[in-house]
């Protein structure tokens, strides 16, 4: 029975179809849809907390914001994976960058493959100083506001990742492995997208909910998310295959990595920073 269902676990991948329905070469696909959920949870979440606590904020300001929040995010992740990724090949091939279609062989849609969480978190955060700037908010309050709510999206975002087979684990021999049908080479695989959904996700959401209500310094809130973000996502990219066309620097570091250094030396500077302001 356990072999029987090791087995069924590890094959799982290969029997989820990435898209919703298909009209010809047009797909709706269930990634999009996570995005959706993802704003609509940060959505009911941060109203729960007004209904329930006090901020200065109306609805109308939180929906005002997620508007300007999801154009930052899809614009900056878009671009992030551009100069962080693959930045050479776009550079040959500049159309591909905004254009979902392919003319290679035919015409085909191909959406737009290639995002970056790092891009899309300085997207958001771009988009965050000139909303509060125009809104006369603090910014510092309104990101403490909205923080604790915002990993919970992550798990929905990663598992549109795992439906889609993409941004798989590197091989291994544990038996939660698994087949992905992107993998040419046809190696058991980490399910990194389910680690990252975890952790990057439920488990930094509990720990930042939890303590949501604790009075600290304006601040606070988004300079232990950088932390805590960096963090994990640093640990589980040792589990996560890297990108094809980078590979890693200096033998064992990847760009997320890199990245993630980044976030979490913004993050203890915030910290600093602000607690002693």
């Amino acid at each position: 029975m356990t072999g029987q269902f090791i087995n069924f676990w590890q094959q799982i991948p290969e029997h989820i179809k990435p898209y919703i329905f298909q009209l010809g070469q047009f797909q709706l696909r269930y990634y999009g849809l996570m995005y959706i959920i993802a704003f609509a949870v940060l959505y009911l979440l941060s109203f729960h907390r007004l209904k329930h606590e006090d901020f200065p904020y109306s609805r109308t300001d939180v929906e005002n914001y997620l508007v300007w929040a999801m154009l930052g995010l899809l614009l900056g992740a878009r671009l992030g994976y551009v100069f962080f990724y693959n930045c050479s090949y776009y550079m040959s091939n500049p159309l591909e960058i905004i254009m979902p279609f392919s003319f290679s062989g035919g015409f085909h849609f191909t959406g737009l493959a290639g995002m970056s969480y790092h891009g899309g978190l300085i997207g958001v955060i771009l988009v965050s100083v000139v909303f509060c700037k125009r809104h006369k908010i603090n910014i510092w309050q309104f990101g403490d506001f909205l923080i604790p709510s915002i990993p919970i999206g992550y798990t929905f975002g990663r598992l549109g990742n795992f439906i889609n087979g993409e941004l798989y684990g590197r091989p291994t021999t544990v038996p939660w492995g698994m087949y992905f049908p992107l993998d040419e080479t046809r190696q058991l695989r980490h399910p990194s997208q389910l680690y990252e959904a975890l952790f990057e996700g439920v488990f930094l959401f509990v720990v930042l909910w939890s303590i949501r209500k604790k009075k600290c310094f304006d601040g606070f809130f988004l300079s232990l998310y950088l932390i805590g973000y960096g963090a994990v996502r640093f640990f589980i990219e040792f589990f996560r295959e890297p990108d094809a066309q980078l590979g890693t620097f200096f033998g064992f570091i990847t760009m997320g990595q890199i990245l993630c250094l980044g976030m979490m030396l913004t993050g203890f500077g915030i910290y600093f920073f602000r607690r002693y302001k």
